[in-house]
């Protein structure tokens, strides 16, 4: 009889909201149209509208874009149906202040199994990161992965500008991640679900680029055979992204600075004005002042675009983040098919020891090239790419070290039942020069 009275009680639809609104978590429900059904007092708390604001308006108008940003499934329509998924999600709240949610969202039918809707749940998770972030135990985030304290401090910029458009200029050298850093930033502020698209400058020449950011009209130029937008257009609410920027010749630059300063421009070929509303975020791997100095680059456009400077550190200088990226790189490959128990100790130090010019970038390549390498085995020295391999072989140590020969270590490796470390001592080198001489004659191993 008891369960009877609590079924009826959970039932009733009052008593349903009540224990809603008990939770701690924010619900938020709405059917196939995104109209909103329920949306319970802790989602208020978090997001800062008030229910009676927002229930009975499709979702995107009560918040004046998609609550899920680029995660939302219905931006095209309402799906087939929705499974089970979480992810997480930066939202700003009716004050404007930048908040981290961790969202869970569910499909739901009704009792014929027809999809009618979707059951959210989110949870204020903004302290704890930041709590994480001070006392270093984030490993990633924003899809950028690393603990370092260079890497840190990147973390904590990203969320420092969260709540504003300002101008941000990201310096690194090549492979460091500075487009991966400039998608954080879109992600992270009030633009995210809008446009990210970004655009390389030095790729293109002046005309063709000149007419890639403003658009043209038909028959502005031989070939422009129908009107186009150009990349400001379709950023227009979100971000553009201007890799190596400071490549950007001296016409192109002129009418960027106008966009910066009033928001307007005209298309190639054209006379009408467009406006836009574009956040603008640049890269380059080169020293921006010293090109403004010689006079490769405006003054006037370095103060502009330069107003919250980032710099990304190579990796040779957060070299502890290196097993953390094997890892993650390594989760990655797993997710898309490939089958691989990991690195050996001996390629592991190796990798942690190399200079990595190409920074991040090299690094992933180098992985994705000894998945193939290995066929599934344990990956070795011998696995890895031959500038790795070739590096190690011009920092082996000169003198007694280099007495090894092949017979002497396979008699060795013999004698010590294939025991590497009781080996060295029988050969009286260190446990790292026999693993390094090993590495170059992996036939040997």
């Amino acid at each position: 009889m008891k369960d009877l009275t609590l079924a009826t009680l959970v039932s009733d639809k009052e008593n349903l909201e009540r224990i809603l609104d008990n939770l701690s978590e924010g619900i938020l429900a709405h059917d196939t149209e995104r109209r909103i059904l329920f949306f319970n007092r802790a989602a208020e708390d978090i997001s800062g509208y008030r229910r009676e604001d927002v229930v009975g308006k499709d979702c995107h108008e009560a918040f004046g874009r998609p609550f899920c940003g680029g995660n939302c499934s219905f931006q095209d329509g309402p799906p087939d149906f929705l499974e089970h998924v979480c992810y997480p999600l930066n939202i700003l709240t009716t004050e404007g202040e930048s908040r981290q949610v961790e969202m869970s969202v569910t499909g739901m039918r009704d009792g014929k199994g027809d999809f009618v809707g979707v059951l959210a749940s989110f949870k204020d998770v903004t302290e704890l990161i930041g709590l994480r972030l001070q006392v270093g135990e984030l490993e990633s985030f924003a899809g950028i992965v690393g603990q370092d304290p260079k890497v840190l401090r990147i973390y904590k910029e990203i969320q420092d500008l969260a709540p504003n458009d300002y101008p941000v200029c990201i310096t690194g050298e090549t492979g460091t991640g500075k487009e991966l850093v400039a998608n954080a930033i879109h992600n992270e502020s009030r633009r995210a679900g809008r446009p990210f698209v970004p655009v390389n400058c030095g790729a293109l020449p002046e005309g063709l680029l000149e007419s890639e950011l403003f658009g043209h009209e038909k028959g502005a130029f031989t070939g422009a055979v129908r009107d186009k937008k150009g990349r400001f257009e379709l950023a227009d609410g979100g971000t553009l992204f201007l890799d190596e920027v400071a490549d950007l010749p001296k016409v192109v630059q002129v009418k960027l600075l106008r966009v910066l300063q009033d928001g307007t421009f005209e298309r190639v070929g054209g006379e009408k004005t467009i406006s836009v509303d574009v956040r603008i975020i640049s890269a380059t791997n080169r020293d921006l002042r010293h090109e403004m100095e010689k006079g490769a680059f405006r003054d006037d456009l370095y103060y502009r675009i330069n107003v919250v400077p980032i710099h990304l550190p190579p990796l040779r200088e957060r070299k502890s983040d290196i097993s953390l990226l094997v890892k993650h790189f390594l989760d990655k490959a797993m997710e898309e098919g490939q089958e691989s128990p990991g690195f050996s100790e001996e390629a592991l130090t190796l990798m942690a020891e190399y200079a990595w010019p190409g920074n991040v970038r090299e690094l992933q390549s180098s992985i994705r090239f000894a998945l193939v390498k290995s066929r599934g085995q344990i990956i070795r020295p011998k696995h890895l790419p031959m500038e790795l391999r070739e590096w190690k072989v011009k920092r082996l140590p000169r003198g007694p070290a280099r007495k090894l020969d092949p017979e002497s270590v396979r008699k060795a490796l013999t004698r010590s039942g294939g025991n590497k470390a009781k080996a060295a001592r029988f050969l009286g080198v260190g446990r790292a020069t026999l693993y390094r001489f090993l590495a170059d004659l992996p036939d040997i191993s």
